[in-house]
């Protein structure tokens, strides 16, 4: 899976957003905002390219003391929520 092309995480107003930039701003018409965590993962994601659930989880792993399970378990939820605004395919 990868982040769809023309949407990019920015800072505005100290809030991490999702937005559209170009065709992607049309479509998109809205700012997803991130917590942390959910930052943290998306630029993991796009210096990756090409990623899956499993390496984003293995990644959260080494950055933060967290669980396998739980850094599984919470990367999937993040990860649906970006599939269900359609912006990773």
């Amino acid at each position: 899976m990868h982040i769809k092309k023309g949407f990019v995480l920015r800072e505005v107003c100290g809030e991490q957003v999702i937005m559209g930039e170009g065709v992607g701003a049309l479509d998109f018409g809205k700012l997803l905002c991130l917590n942390e965590t959910a930052s943290w993962l998306w630029t993991r994601a796009s210096e990756l390219g090409e990623f899956t659930v499993e390496a984003l989880a293995d990644a959260l792993c080494s950055e933060y003391d967290v669980a396998a399970d739980d850094a599984l378990n919470d990367v999937k939820s993040i990860v649906s929520q970006w599939q269900n605004v359609n912006v990773v395919e």
